[in-house]
C-alpha cells in the first residue's frame, strides 16, 4: 500500500509564498527506487489540471505553461518528500492541489502529466490566493 499526505496550503495574499509538501510511505513504495511524483490542481468549477512532476529516476521536471519560472518541484528522496515552491502566486492559482504517485514508475523514464497514469493520491490541500 502507498499512503500520500499533502500539506502546506493555507491563504497567502498575491505576489505571496507557499511551500507543499508531499509524503509518501508505504511496503509498495518502500520496495522500489523508481517512482513518478506529480502535483495537480484543481480550481472549483474546472477540471483538474497537471502542475509538475518529477521522477526519482529522471532529472526532467515539466511545469504547466501558468506556473512556470513560479514554481519549483524538488525532492528529497532520502526523506520521500517532494515539494512544491510556489512564489509570486497568483488569485488564479487559488486550488486544491493533490500529490500523486505511481510505483513502480519505470527506471529512465520522464514522470507523467496526466492523471491517468497515477494510482495513489491524496486528499489534497487547499492554496488560496486572495488579491
Amino acid at each position: 500500500e502507498v499512503q500520500v499526505v499533502e500539506s502546506g496550503g493555507g491563504l497567502v495574499q498575491a505576489g505571496g509564498s507557499l511551500r507543499l509538501s508531499c509524503v509518501v510511505s508505504g511496503s509498495i513504495f518502500d520496495a522500489h527506487d523508481d517512482y513518478s511524483i506529480a502535483w495537480f490542481r484543481q480550481a472549483p468549477g474546472k477540471e483538474r489540471e497537471v502542475v509538475s512532476c518529477i521522477s526519482s529516476t529522471d532529472g526532467r521536471t515539466p511545469y504547466a505553461d501558468s506556473v512556470k519560472g513560479r514554481f519549483t518541484i524538488s525532492s528529497d528522496n532520502g526523506k520521500k518528500v517532494v515539494y512544491l515552491q510556489m512564489n509570486n502566486l497568483k488569485p488564479e492559482d487559488t486550488a486544491n492541489y493533490y500529490c500523486a504517485v505511481e510505483v513502480p514508475w519505470g527506471v529512465g523514464l520522464e514522470c507523467g502529466v496526466f492523471q491517468f497514469e497515477y494510482e495513489y493520491w491524496g486528499q489534497g490541500t487547499q492554496v488560496t490566493v486572495s488579491s
